[in-house]
């Protein structure tokens, strides 16, 4: 029987498409556990950014490097190789104990999530040789990540309900172990013999660059602006980040095939979009930080009623994202994206408006338009940066273009997060409240531990501060979010290409243009058959934040 005719090929891509859902699930789940671990870990805002961040930073900087190890070494290898690493991650934070361990535990299930990532769509193609059936399976995984995403919240919720914290890693395990048992069971082997070698000097720059940078942004509220660390660490991250991008260039000129190839910021419709893709993603990272601490802390709902309160959220982006292409087609890409930053800008500016004494509809009514505003900005960003490339190219721009996404994450949870922490501590203002200096600086971590001191000392007055300087804290997240929002709308009315569909056709003739010592760039990436089918993929993953739009052009 022929590969392509083998029914447990359809099993293996079940496999994979739990696989994926896990990793949905951990794009929005820990959000809804945060509040609970800082309660039963007794961990500050600065221990919650890194128990976020040090996911997102390592499956930033490792993504690129880890799908060309699979490339080179097997792909079958490297996945199951990363599914056992995030396999591993998930079964250590379920059992430790303390901040300090979930942060390495999230550090490797970031790893793994750099192999499974870009590895199961690359072994796409050898399961499925028909295109049509190609097309389908890559809908079945796109739409495993975007099914997680809104489920994550609410699984997520009815866990911590029911169990201890550590269950929202548990539930990981066995789905991992299903992925590990489909690719020694029933996935072949292929590899990509042109594919670029891993160079081990950038991948280290780029781990150390961000993860400096990101060290620096979190600390700085805690240690001080001026501390001396701190003040190194910022020259350091521009000193490692330079190197990396000058190596990648040096890199660049001998290769064809770079590991992360910047001269794909010369395409303005890639540059742009990209822009607009890395703003977007900050700004809703931070949210998703932020938003769930006000809804169970400040709020009072449990941690599944928060998930439920969250779905607004979500809705939006997957409605938004369904009715973007059509948009598209009909107004142009620079209006829709544009539109849908000033959405998002007017939903920053209507939750900063948020007291002490708003109710839930408030935040359902800017959560719902923050998510209207995502879904039609980032979905035809996505779509147009990919569609800016010449075709040889999609393989590499999809690539950078979900580095820079993560790259988005870690800096708007970092950014964002230390804004409010820096906020919510000046604000509190427990000098004359009577407590004991222990209690204060316990108040002062978190709006979460705040609680706990006022219910353990019976003091009234503590919550209602720490709601106070919370909210205080979240508005001024809030308006920055909008601004930011608002200067990136005029930027892409001004500057991003008017990409508009023609009949199928893909771009229009401002995009469509290469300079002339790049369109023929890359003829390795369809040397082969196989090779091209990956980068056809890697496309198609690509283009997903929300996920919820699972490969629209096909």
């Amino acid at each position: 029987m022929k590969q392509g005719q083998d029914p447990r090929r359809w099993w293996a891509l079940g496999a994979l498409g739990a696989s994926m859902l896990v990793l949905g699930f951990d794009l929005t789940i820990l959000n809804v556990a945060l509040p609970e671990m800082a309660d039963q870990l007794r961990a500050d805002t600065r221990d919650m950014q890194w128990i976020v961040d040090a996911y997102v930073v390592v499956f930033a900087a490792t993504m690129l490097p880890a799908g060309l190890l699979g490339d080179r070494f097997g792909r079958r290898r490297m996945l199951l190789a990363g599914l056992g690493v995030f396999f591993v991650g998930s079964l250590l934070g379920t059992l430790t104990h303390s901040p300090e361990w979930v942060i390495v535990a999230r550090a490797g299930m970031g790893l793994g999530a750099a192999l499974i990532s870009p590895l199961v769509l690359a072994v796409l193609p050898s399961l499925f040789p028909d295109p049509k059936e190609r097309a389908k399976a890559i809908g079945v995984v796109t739409a495993s990540v975007a099914g997680g995403m809104p489920l994550g919240p609410i699984v997520g919720g009815w866990l911590l309900d029911h169990y201890w914290w550590g269950s929202i890693f548990l539930i990981n395990v066995p789905l991992a172990a299903l992925g590990m048992a489909a690719c020694l069971l029933l996935l072949p082997e292929t590899r990509d013999p042109a594919s670029p070698r891993v160079d081990p000097l950038s991948t280290l720059l780029s781990v150390l660059g961000l993860s400096v940078l990101v060290f620096a942004i979190i600390e700085g509220p805690e240690r001080g602006w001026s501390d001396p660390v701190v003040l190194v660490c910022f020259p350091l991250a521009v000193l490692l980040l330079t190197g990396l991008v000058l190596r990648e260039r040096a890199r660049g000129r001998k290769h064809t095939r770079p590991m992360l190839d910047l001269g794909l910021l010369r395409h303005p419709g890639f540059r742009w979009n990209c822009a607009v893709v890395t703003l977007v993603t900050l700004v809703l990272s931070g949210l998703l930080f932020i938003v769930p601490q006000y809804l169970q802390a400040v709020l009072g709902n449990d941690a599944f009623g928060t998930g439920l309160r969250l779905l607004p959220l979500m809705a939006g982006i997957v409605v938004a994202a369904r009715a973007a292409g059509p948009l598209v087609g009909r107004l142009g890409t620079r209006l829709v994206v544009s539109s849908g930053l000033v959405v998002l800008a007017f939903a920053a500016f209507l939750g900063a408006r948020t007291d002490p004494g708003s109710g839930y509809a408030l935040a359902a009514t800017w959560l719902t338009l923050t998510g209207i505003g995502t879904g039609l900005a980032m979905v035809p960003a996505m779509d147009g940066a990919v569609d800016a490339l010449p075709p040889a190219r999609t393989g590499s721009g999809s690539g950078l273009l979900m580095t820079v996404r993560q790259v988005g994450t870690a800096l708007g949870i970092a950014l964002l997060g230390s804004l409010l922490s820096g906020t919510y501590t000046s604000r509190l203002g427990l000098e004359d409240s009577g407590l004991p200096a222990a209690a204060r600086d316990a108040a002062g971590d978190s709006v979460v531990a705040a609680h706990l001191v006022a219910e353990q000392s019976g003091s009234r007055r503590l919550a209602g501060a720490a709601d106070a300087a919370f909210i205080g804290g979240m508005n001024q997240v809030l308006a920055i979010c909008g601004i930011l929002a608002l200067v990136t709308a005029c930027i892409a009315a001004t500057l991003l290409p008017d990409r508009r569909p023609k009949g199928g056709d893909g771009t229009e003739p401002e995009d469509a243009g290469t300079e002339p010592e790049e369109a023929g760039t890359e003829p390795e990436e369809d040397g082969t058959e196989e090779g091209t089918r990956a980068g056809n993929s890697q496309d198609s993953s690509g283009r997903g934040m929300a996920q919820s739009e699972p490969d629209a052009r096909q």
